[in-house]
């Protein structure tokens, strides 16, 4: 007897068909599955006679072959259990076969029959859909799985149910779609709290309005963590389509649903020890890294000088193409990694170089070498270097809320993207013709920008981020035409390239 099975592997964020097969022939009792199966497919033979014998059912004293087509494909994890046992019950008589063929199974077995969660559920619940069939998975990931339903996911708790359901005698109901509403997340921390820092603040707007790349420096404690920590409230929720992509990376990657707020743009913040792999991804069997979680959203990198040049080095590539590619000897994995990136650093290794009151002990020297640990190519991909001044005493002991709210900024900010949205990209990822044509200039703005890239030695990179800067400006005002006032506060906050520009050497 042989019966077929349709289920999903799982590589990157895509979820390729796997079809398992199952054939019973005489001679001795035997299991065998071929098809390229790692560790914990191979281990599920012992799973799927537990389970089983344990829900009742008869174990077949036969020689049982389990193919996983295709056979050049890797398969790892316990995702196949459900369809492994499935296809020996098909097989051996104890349900009927014609019921496997409009449904795709996922879902690992516990000893007696119970089911138990996997990852990646999102992504083949997409790929199913697309072949016209619906997907069984385990109770625990229809919250995640209800995102991307359309009445064609159906989860069970135990084989049993699974069994009952394809009999006919226990249908199942199907996971009901629920495309939550974009809510405020507890605790989302307000740009009110910041109290002063109007150019950095402002920074902050023109970096969420524009999804530009953005690095602060200034004396510790003067506020560059708080500011970034305020990004997320200010930014405007995904749409569904870009929301989606998020939740399947972090469904790939074994994350928890966020219940609430699921289209605000993630947030991540690694320490400055973490290591390249964990910063773009990689293991033996890849998985996503901190840039792929951040898609969509912001990467902050505090004490951004303290993390390895190395490391450092890995971001510039996905920070142009929006996207990370990580080969290994048998297959290559590509995962999404469009992020808006946020450093922040002390200007020297004391950290007091500027500082009003307290002296910097550190000598021109190690300046450099403190500062040229973030490579020129790299400081080149920061649109804004925006200065974090010292407070003075009397605007940090004002407790009058001077400031505006994030709800405030957020407004603008989502203005200035509706606007950007009518040219079809933000203006961060403007390039080519799109950006000719979309920060035409007056003569007295080109005259000003060619002065500056002669006086400060500007690379052409870095001429295009200004425009973009400047196209962004222009959007919060309402502006269709860039201005020269636009483009000389764009130039404002290029303060590493006006240091370099005096001589001062920021980078190697």
């Amino acid at each position: 007897m042989l019966a077929v099975v349709h289920s999903r592997a799982s590589i990157g964020v895509s979820a390729p068909e796997v079809t398992v097969e199952v054939h019973l022939s005489g001679g001795l009792p035997a299991l065998s599955i071929v098809g390229m199966p790692e560790t914990g497919v191979r281990e599920s033979r012992e799973r799927v006679r537990s389970a089983l014998l344990n829900a009742g059912f008869e174990f077949p004293a036969r020689r049982i072959t389990i193919n996983l087509a295709p056979a050049d494909l890797p398969k790892e994890g316990g995702g196949f259990d459900l369809p492994i046992a499935l296809g020996i019950l098909a097989a051996s008589g104890q349900i009927p076969t014609e019921s496997l063929s409009s449904c795709e199974f996922l879902g690992e077995l516990s000893l007696d029959g119970a089911l138990r969660p996997l990852k990646g559920v999102l992504p083949a619940v997409l790929a199913a859909r697309k072949e016209g069939r619906s997907l069984l998975i385990p109770n625990a990931n229809a919250e995640e799985a209800a995102l991307a339903s359309q009445d064609d996911v159906l989860a069970a708790g135990h084989l049993l149910a699974v069994c009952e359901h394809l009999c006919g005698r226990a249908r199942l109901v199907p996971v009901p779609g629920t495309m939550p509403e974009s809510e405020a997340v507890p605790g989302t921390l307000d740009l009110v709290d910041v109290q002063g820092q109007q150019v950095p603040r402002r920074a902050l707007e023109v970096a969420a309005a524009g999804g530009h790349n953005l690095l602060f420096f200034g004396p510790p404690g003067t506020g560059k963590s708080m500011l970034a920590s305020r990004l997320p409230g200010i930014l405007p929720d995904l749409e569904n389509e870009h929301a989606m992509e998020v939740a399947s990376v972090h469904s790939v990657a074994g994350h928890p649903l966020r219940t609430g707020g699921w289209r605000q743009p993630p947030f991540r913040s690694p320490h400055h020890t973490a290591s390249a792999a964990a910063l773009v991804g990689g293991g033996s069997s890849p998985r996503p890294g901190e840039i792929s979680l951040a898609h969509r959203g912001v990467l902050f990198l505090d004490e951004l000088p303290e993390f390895d040049r190395r490391v450092l080095e890995v971001l510039r590539e996905p920070m142009e193409t929006g996207e990370i590619s990580i080969s290994r000897a048998a297959r290559q994995v590509t995962f999404p990694a469009r992020f808006q990136v946020i450093g922040a650093m002390n200007p020297c290794p004391c950290g007091y170089s500027g500082h009003p009151t307290i002296e910097c002990q550190c000598t021109p020297q190690q300046v450099m070498r403190y500062r040229s640990k973030i490579s020129g190519p790299l400081l080149d991909r920061f649109d804004l270097h925006v200065e974090v001044p010292v407070q003075g005493g009397d605007i940090l002991m004002h407790t009058g809320g001077g400031g505006e709210t994030s709800s405030v900024v957020r407004e603008r900010v989502v203005l200035a993207r509706e606007r950007q949205s009518l040219r079809g990209c933000i203006n961060a990822t403007l390039s080519g013709r799109d950006l000719q044509h979309a920060c035409s200039l007056e003569r007295s703005g080109e005259m000003l920008l060619s002065a500056a890239m002669e006086k400060l030695g500007l690379s052409a990179r870095a001429l295009h981020r200004i425009l973009r800067v400047a196209r962004t400006l222009a959007d919060l005002e309402g502006c269709d035409v860039v201005s020269q006032s636009h483009l000389a506060e764009a130039l404002g906050y290029r303060q590493f390239d006006r240091q370099a520009g005096h001589g001062t050497v920021v980078s190697a």
